[in-house]
Formats: structure tokens, sequence, C-alpha cells
């Protein structure tokens, strides 16, 4: 650092920046739960707990989601924070890797808005640089066979290595169930295994949720040091009012001692949530409507100079969220990825609605059989009937973004997916489009002739405007919606166990 400015102004300040790099691969390197969310919350307190030494004789503006940004007071501090945090981060997370920034701010904080923007880019120029990762060891070490990485320990004959263990030792499962549930919890209230999630068959969702429209508003509030403050811990406050509101909404469809739901992440905009399958659709859709309302209510309560800045943090923050359907058997990491790969794809059917802002929604799949690939290969295999027919008719929008601006273009609605869903679960019909879905691979005339002759002798078929699909043929592009109605009503109704809730 340049000591001239400082020679000139004693009091300048330095504004320093943080980024957490290699999140998702940290707490997802594990198939193991207590693992997974330790390695959360370890990313979490990194943020928080971690950086609290440093923050003295200073301010910090952002500090959640993997970011730190602090304005410290003098040199020496910003230097003893530039030297050290970087090792300490690396020691308490080994594989996590850290890029850092500083920039010289005036006395009286006129340049921030400037500085900030300069920091951002020094930001981006240090992520792109290799960092040597601490995990590193020599060709001859003993290695742990889960991760591939050097072993540091050894139970019950199983190497371990030592990312593994530190997200082992770090129990904080009960502390981020309480965040996610919005209550007190004891030992025995907490799905510790997956078999304690699953009910009476043996599917489980994995929920990843994210929110749109968060780079608009950190441009909007980042003129202003202590609106950026605001928002920050703002976000964090939405997304666990969002995740409280959702749980109790499925409270009470279950009875089990053991709750039936197990939080992963909850940090920034960002929510991955394990569940009893049959629960994922409607606690999906309190979170995203919460999440909306809440944010609108809580943006209204920063005042910005810019009228078209305020016109756009008073519309809020929307969320799309991805939802794997998963036997409870299927590799965790491989669901995690799922889970995002729909949301992604949720997000980007949204943002060409509004670009700006997209509307909320939900994207779901439910994996049929074990072969692991990306969704595009899936989608082509077991969503694609012919060229020109496509059972992927989501994704599904909700919340009033979708259901009020933006009305006519979000088709796909959630609750007609629901109510869809309710009524062919309780039809006789149900089967019948089961079998004609399944034609509709081999041969196309001959699902029609099925589809006929089941709206000619079915009096249910009416309540399923069936006709459309009667003269399919290969050159019509149509989206047929009853592949994911019976998906749903499978994963409600199917039994294939006899387990009672604890």
């Amino acid at each position: 650092m340049d000591n001239s400015d400082e020679n000139r102004n004693k009091t300048v300040k330095y504004l320093y920046g943080a980024s957490v790099q290699g999140i998702q691969d940290f707490i997802f390197q594990t198939n193991k739960l207590k693992e997974i969310v330790g390695a959360s919350e370890i990313v979490a307190d990194i943020c928080t707990t971690a950086f609290k030494e440093y923050e003295k004789n200073g301010e910090s503006i952002v500090r959640a989601a993997g970011n730190i940004k602090h304005i410290f007071n003098n040199k020496e501090d910003c230097e003893k924070a530039a030297l050290n945090f970087p090792k300490k981060v690396m020691t308490m997370a080994p594989g996590i890797t850290i890029s850092q920034a500083v920039v010289k701010l005036k006395d009286d904080l006129s340049d921030y808005k400037n500085q900030a923007d300069n920091l951002e880019k020094l930001l981006i120029n240090q992520r792109n640089r290799q960092v040597r990762p601490m995990t590193l060891g020599l060709m001859a070490i003993k290695r742990s066979p889960a991760t591939g990485l050097p072993a540091v320990k050894e139970e019950d004959n199983v190497l371990i290595d030592e990312a593994s263990d530190k997200k082992e030792q770090y129990n904080a499962v009960k502390k981020l169930a309480e965040r996610s549930f919005g209550i007190n919890l004891t030992d025995k209230q907490i799905a510790y295994d997956i078999d304690k999630i699953t009910g009476k068959n043996n599917w489980i969702a994995v929920i990843h949720a994210d929110g749109n429209g968060i780079g608009n508003i950190v441009r909007a509030v980042g003129d202003d040091k202590e609106d950026m403050k605001r928002f920050s811990g703002m976000l964090d406050d939405i997304t666990k009012i969002a995740a409280n509101a959702a749980y109790e909404k499925v409270k009470d469809k279950f009875a089990s001692k053991v709750i039936p739901l197990r939080p992963v992440v909850l940090s920034g905009d960002d929510m991955t949530l394990i569940c009893r399958a049959d629960l994922a659709i409607d606690y999906t859709k309190c979170f995203i409507e919460k999440f909306e309302k809440e944010s609108k209510k809580q943006f209204e309560t920063i005042v910005l100079k810019k009228t078209e800045n305020q016109k756009l943090i008073n519309q809020g923050l929307t969320v799309c969220a991805g939802i794997a359907f998963v036997k409870s058997s299927y590799p965790f990491h491989y669901a995690v990825h799922l889970a995002e790969t729909l949301c992604s794809r949720a997000k980007n059917a949204a943002k060409k609605i509004d670009e700006k802002l997209a509307p909320s929604c939900l994207f779901f799949h439910k994996v049929q059989d074990s072969f692991v690939e990306n969704f595009d290969k899936i989608a082509e295999r077991e969503l694609t009937p012919k060229p020109n027919l496509s059972f992927e008719a989501g994704p599904y929008y909700c919340g009033n973004r979708a259901m009020d601006i933006h009305k006519e273009k979000c088709t796909a609605k959630l609750d007609c997916l629901i109510s869809g869903t309710t009524k062919l679960g309780g039809s006789s019909i149900k089967s019948h489009l089961r079998q004609w879905v399944e034609m509709l691979f081999d041969n196309i005339d001959a699902a029609n002739q099925k589809m006929k002759r089941l709206r000619a002798v079915n009096r249910q078929a009416k309540d399923f405007d069936l006709e459309k699909y009667e003269k399919l043929n290969a050159t019509d592009h149509v989206i047929i919606p009853f592949y994911d109605m019976l998906s749903l009503a499978s994963i409600l109704q199917t039994e294939t166990k006899n387990k009672k809730e604890d």
C-alpha cells in the first residue's frame, strides 16, 4: 500500500473486500448430511464470527453469503486482516479459497460509490487467479476413499481427510434447523438420517431456491454504505422468515416426533432443504410467496435518493426453485446438483418474461432411474416422446408478480398443477393416461386411438380437456401436462413399505 495518501491525509480509510470461492464444492463434497450441514455453517461463520477479530476500529458493510466488505479506519488493521484472514479461512475450511482486494477511501466517504465499484473489479480479477489449495499432499500419502484427499485420521478402519473431519466436528445441525423452522428443538426431533425423513414410500425431495433481482438491488443501494449494510442484513432475514412460514404451512401434515425436513443451506438468498417428498410442493410454494411479500415489505423501509432506484427496490425480490424427487438411496450430491440445475432452468425461462425481475416459479423432476447425466439429456430421453412433443410443462409460476403483473405470459400456473394432480389422483382415468403417455414414445397413431377411445368411454375425461390430445402428429409442437401430474400423483399416493411414523 502506498503511504503518499496518508502523508497528505492522516484520516484516509480503507475499503477491504473478500470473496469466498469453492463454496458449493466444499459443502456438497460428501453425501453425509451431518458433514453437509457442518460445511454450510462453517461457510456462514467465515463471514461472521471468523472475521469478528478484525472488525474493531472500522465498520462492516456486508458480511454474508461468502462476501465481506469492511471499512478500516487505519492501514495497520487492514494489513492485519489481509495477511491473516485468508489463512484462518483455509484452515477452518480446507478446500475453500478466498480472494481479497483493498481500495482507499476519503475520510468523508464521498468517493464510496466509485471506490466500491473499483473494489468489485479488483475482486473479479483476483478470482481469476489460481490459488494453491491447502489440501494437496504427497503422492505416497494415505488418502480418504470418500474424497481422494490426504487422510489425517482413521476411525473404524476408515480414513478421513481434514475437511471431512472439520465438517463432522462442526455440530451445527440443531442451530440451522431452529433457524429454518423458527422453533426450539430437541435432538430427538431432528432428522439425522435420511430414513427418518421418508414417509409411506422411499421418495424424498431436495429443494434448492435462489433469489432473483439481487444484482439490480445491489447496484441500486450500492451508492450508500448504510443502505448496503441494511440490505445485506435484510436478505438473511427475508430468507429465514420465508423458511419459517413454509415450515408452518406443512407442519400439520406429519405426526412424527422426528420432523421430516432437514435444512442444508439457509444463507443470503439461498435455501437448500431435504424433505419428505409429499411436502415439497406445498413447502416451496409457501416459501416463494412469503419471500416475495416479505422482501417487498422490508425494502419499502429503505429510502433512496434516486426515484428510479426507489421504484426498483419497492418491487421487492422474486425467487425461483428447483425440486429433485429422488429415492432415499440416490446419491445426495447428484440430487443437489439436479435441484440446482432445475432452479437455473426455471430462472432462464422466467427471465424471458422479465429480464430485470423474473417472476417466481419452480421446476421439478422425478428421477426414474439411476442413470446420472445432465438435465438436457434427461429431457431428451424422458420428456420428449417425439421431436415436437414435450412433457416439459414447467416451470410453474406462483407469487404476486407472476399472477398479477405477468399473468398472461405465465401460463403454467402452480395452482393449476396442484388442482389437476389432485383431480387425477382420485380418478379412474389415471392408469389410462399413464398408458397413453408410454404409447407416445412407440406409436403416435396407436396413442391417438387410445385417447379417442378413452374420451368415448370414460366420463371423467371431460374434466381434463383431452380433446386437443386426440389427433397428435409428429409436426405439431405440443406441450403435454400429464407427465408432471402423473409423477406428482405417484409420489403422493404410492406406498412401497409399511412404515409407521415415529
